[in-house]
């Protein structure tokens, strides 16, 4: 489960498209009129008050549910911090007639997606993504939790799910500068506003959460009065409201729920800065600077959204461009603004180089503001700012559910304005912006007087936890039956799971290829929903190509393709593709490096001439390539803030010593500091050439237009580069031991064993797969409902094969409670050894198969979801036809073949316990329960003595 602050603001909606012409966003780049999407949708009431949205999309067998219950810590009483997003928790719990902790596991059988529930200040909502024929079970768990969850609501579940919480609280108080954002809260906020706690709350309220208190607030807020479900996908119309009148309309309305308004709860003005320091265990110094905004959807929240853009929420940003391209004295720096029903705000962040002085970064902030409040935005960097907002809406009609997708937008404009069907008017404010009104926004909110500005500097980490409560806590409390015995009579029809419908017919695709003169091979998928592009050039370059004695290598040239070319500066690649409402991403894997863009199709020659150029000519220029060493270089030494970052550098050192597996894809400290500009140059012409390369193009394109786009922008790409890699033998497996790294006052453990993995090529990939599934691939796994569900020592755990092209990690474990750290890794591995003797039962594997089927199709969802899978296809060598043939492959794995791969493929008495956390805590319950010999070692992987 998961918190959220903001209100999403890359709307999305569904596909009735209309025109908007002299789209000022679009003026620059296409003087055509643009389509956009306008929602089309029905709204109905049930007679208890559940609030129904519906958008029908038969693209794909799918159908994403959303149910937003419009209580957060907006609604919180004082003292009761954090309760929303407990009870969140509890809605995972098990209801009366689902049972105890099955909700997941039905959800993640039947083949969901985009499965989870996220809690922010104004509303709780919980989601899940089915195939088509799953959608009756969609409504009937989620029936079921909102009219019968108290039933099985007890002290035990409670319990376990305040220690998940705390864990997950604790998880956020481990990660670096996070107590800064907390404490920007309080000072924003008076103590009695609802803004004013973490949305997850204090650990002494979430540990004073009582039994009665907790079924009191489902009975006063989880009523369908209090709620609006949005289902959009493959669907009849007409079955649908006959599914939803069964399940839902039986449930009682219950007690009004009063609006909590600005008038109601207002948000005092700061009329005097506000300064704290606040200390961590990070290793840069932090500025932060905070201030208040127009609330959610209301006049100005637009040109506040751009106007935070502008100033800090990309690469050609003022704050970036001055303070960490031009003068180089912050790491990074960013704004983000969150939009909320009170207020909104919005955050900026600055990360001190080494050495520099936050005086120095607050005075060149203050600069910028001043430039900002005196000329505005220039009409470029407006323009820009509103096509980025525009592309990111229309690339979110793509995906039906999960965070920003249509059914959750629906509800978000139907929760803020009234109108699920608000997406043009919203669009429209975009386009009403202007530099003037821009100006305005910053001359009227961002000043001295207003700011509340926090500053985190290296020092102990302070946290307020606070003692477990007493096993018998509520052990006497009586709990009283929310319904009469006659209408759960009625009810007990609900015990029965509902059946699938039948079975939807998979249409995955199979790319059209063909190859250019030079030896470019290209892959298309044509997807004509939307006007939308995803280009993707993949080459086999990556770490894998590394010298043993050059880590980083290749995750550095991949790097620097973006910081300038034969013809254009760093700057000027940010601002070009700021203007066509995307960036360029560079990315470097152990196996391959992928670039590309999105854009909407009236910008794909200009994105496919700026993509080209950033591969074909880059320039490695040495200003430029000491900038971004030195920005490597500090944040390898970041890392070592973050315990599970340390545990991934020290499990793969001692694993696979000094080879390109033994290392991160950043590489080390010394590694990054001999790189030349000439091994750059070398690396790239060695490995990125048109003869070992595909370019992947996903959405709307003909293949004659692919054809023409490919030859203009690729075909006179020339080089030699070969695939050919030679990696070291692997080890031999090591001997079973735990290694203990120090992290003095850590609030947690990172907990993790490493193992030899196997190749992608090996030939029980999808036994393999499956038996993972049920270890620890999903939430419902072994894993993860020990340490999660029944022990409550983690918010999360998992284990995953990594798949590399000639092998790589197994890798299983997570972050736990320091002072659970032993028992913790007993639990651990105990299911790593009990998967070889107990492998997956027959339901376990039904339930992992037809996960793993059903989930096929949401892969390709979106454009850029469907130029990674094909680009998988060209780096291991797949066929064509492999996603096509995906579920009649995994349909045919047997039950002895999954078996198989639980003996041989988890090798629990050939793992490496690492354990990075607070030794003096955690040292002598590791000796106690005696797993295997303790040794210790530093953060970047050296034993000591």
């Amino acid at each position: 489960m998961q918190i959220f602050r903001s209100v999403s603001k890359a709307v999305v909606v569904a596909i009735c498209l209309g025109v908007l012409a002299g789209s000022a966003g679009l003026a620059a780049q296409s003087s055509a009129p643009m389509k956009l999407p306008e929602l089309k949708y029905e709204k109905f009431t049930l007679p208890n008050g559940l609030v129904v949205l519906t958008h029908e999309d038969h693209r794909l067998p799918m159908v994403a549910v959303d149910l937003w219950y419009h209580v957060g810590p907006l609604n919180e009483k004082a003292g009761r911090t954090g309760f929303a997003h407990l009870f969140e928790h509890m809605m995972f719990e098990g209801s009366e007639h689902v049972g105890e902790k099955a909700h997941i596991k039905y959800v993640q059988g039947a083949g969901a997606t985009d499965v989870n529930g996220t809690t922010n200040f104004d509303r709780t909502n919980y989601f899940e993504t089915m195939p088509s024929n799953q959608l009756e079970m969609a409504l009937w768990l989620e029936s079921d939790r909102m009219g019968f969850l108290l039933e099985g609501l007890d002290r035990v579940k409670l319990t376990n799910q305040r220690d998940v919480v705390r864990n997950e609280r604790r998880q956020g108080e481990g990660r670096p500068y996070n107590i800064a954002r907390e404490k920007i809260f309080q000072l924003l906020f008076p103590k009695e506003h609802p803004y004013y706690a973490d949305v997850i709350g204090s650990h002494a309220d979430i540990e004073a959460a009582r039994i009665n208190d907790v079924r009191e607030f489902h009975q006063q807020f989880y009523t369908p009065n209090n709620a609006s479900i949005a289902i959009a996908g493959d669907f009849d119309p007409a079955k649908l409201k006959e599914l939803l009148n069964k399940y839902f309309g039986p449930i009682p309305a219950g007690p009004k729920v009063e609006a909590v308004t600005a008038v109601t709860a207002p948000t005092p003005v700061i009329a005097e800065e506000r300064r704290a320091t606040v200390t961590d265990t990070v290793k840069l110094d932090q500025i932060n600077f905070a201030f208040l905004l127009p609330p959610a959807y209301t006049p100005g929240d637009a040109d506040a959204q751009l106007m935070a853009s502008i100033l800090g929420q990309s690469s050609a940003s003022r704050l970036y461009e001055e303070l960490v391209h031009k003068r180089q004295i912050a790491q990074s720096a960013s704004c983000y603004d969150q939009a909320l029903k009170l207020t909104s705000i919005v955050v900026c962040s600055i990360t001190a180089k080494p050495n520099v002085k936050l005086a120095d970064l607050e005075t060149t902030f203050w600069d910028e503001v001043g430039k900002l409040q005196k000329d505005g935005p220039t009409q470029r960097e407006l323009d820009a700012a509103r096509t980025v907002n525009l592309t990111d809406t229309i690339t979110g009609l793509q995906r039906l559910g999960g965070f920003g997708g249509v059914a959750d937008s629906m509800n978000e404009y139907f929760q803020y304005t009234g109108d699920p069907g608000y997406l043009t008017k919203d669009l429209a404010r975009y386009e009403a912006a202007t530099v003037e009104s821009v100006k305005g926004i910053a001359a009227k909110y961002l000043n001295k007087n207003q700011a509340v500005v926090v500053e985190c500097v290296p020092g102990k980490k302070m946290v307020d936890d606070v003692p477990r409560s007493p096993d018998n806590t509520d052990a006497e409390v009586k709990l009283t039956a929310p319904y009469t015995e006659k209408f759960e009579e009625e009810q007990n029809w609900r015990k029965t799971v509902p059946s699938p419908g039948p079975a939807p017919t998979f249409h995955l695709p199979v790319p059209v290829t063909f190859s250019l003169k030079n030896g470019l091979k290209v892959y298309l998928v044509r997807d004509t929903n939307l006007p939308i592009l995803s280009a993707t050039l993949v080459s086999r370059a990556g770490g894998e190509a590394n010298p043993a004695d050059k880590p980083g290598l290749s995750d550095l040239t991949a790097s620097m393709l973006s910081e300038g070319t034969e013809t254009r500066t760093s700057t000027q690649i940010a601002e070009a593709a700021e203007a066509l409402g995307t960036h360029v991403g560079v990315g470097a894997s152990m196996d391959g490096t992928n670039a590309g863009v999105t854009v909407l199709t009236s910008h794909s020659d200009a994105a496919l001439d700026l993509l080209s150029d950033v591969l074909l000519h880059p320039a490695f220029h040495p200003d430029d390539l000491e900038r971004i060493r030195k920005q490597r270089i500090v944040r390898i030494q970041q890392e070592a803030d973050s315990p599970q970052a340390v545990a991934q550098r020290v499990g793969l050192k001692l694993l696979y010593g000094d080879t390109p597996y033994g290392f991160t894809n950043t590489g080390t400290v010394d590694s990054v500091k001999g790189l030349t500009r000439e091994e750059l140059q070398a690396f790239w012409a060695a490995h990125y050439g048109a003869g070992d390369s595909a370019l992947i193009f996903a959405g709307d394109v003909t293949e004659a237009e692919a054809r023409r786009l490919a030859e203009k922008h690729f075909g006179g790409w020339t080089g030699t580069a070969k695939s050919e890699v030679s990696l070291p033998p692997a080890p031999a497996p090591p001997v079973e031991k735990v290694v203990v790294v120090d992290r003095p006052g850590s609030p947690q453990t990172a907990l993790f064993a490493f193992g030899l993995g196997v190749p992608r090529s090996t030939p029980d990939l999808l036994a393999l797969q499956l038996m993972n599934y049920t270890l620890g691939g999903s939430f419902g796994s072994r894993i993860n409902m020990n340490l999660r569900e029944v022990h409550g020592y983690t918010y999360g755990a998992n284990s995953r094969f990594s798949l590399y092209r000639a092998g790589g990690p197994f890798i299983a474990g997570g972050l736990v409670k320091t002072d659970v750290t032993a028992p913790a890794a007993k639990e651990m591995m105990m299911e790593l050894n009990r998967i070889g003797t107990e492998p997956p039962t027959e339901s376990e594997l039904k339930m992992a198969r037809d996960a793993s089927i059903q989930s096929i199709p949401a892969q390709f969802e979106t454009t850029g979801a469907t130029a990674g899978a094909m680009s998988s296809i060209f780096l291991y060598s797949r066929p064509l036809d492999y996603y096509a043939t995906l579920p009649a492959a995994f349909a045919k794995v047997t039950p002895e073949e999954v078996e198989t791969a639980a003996k041989s493929r988890v090798h629990a008495g050939n793992l490496l316990i690492v354990a990075v956390g607070d030794k003096a805590k955690i040292d002598s319950g590791l000796k106690e329960v005696n797993l295997a010999p303790i040794e210790y070692a530093d953060p970047s992987g050296n034993l000591l003595p």
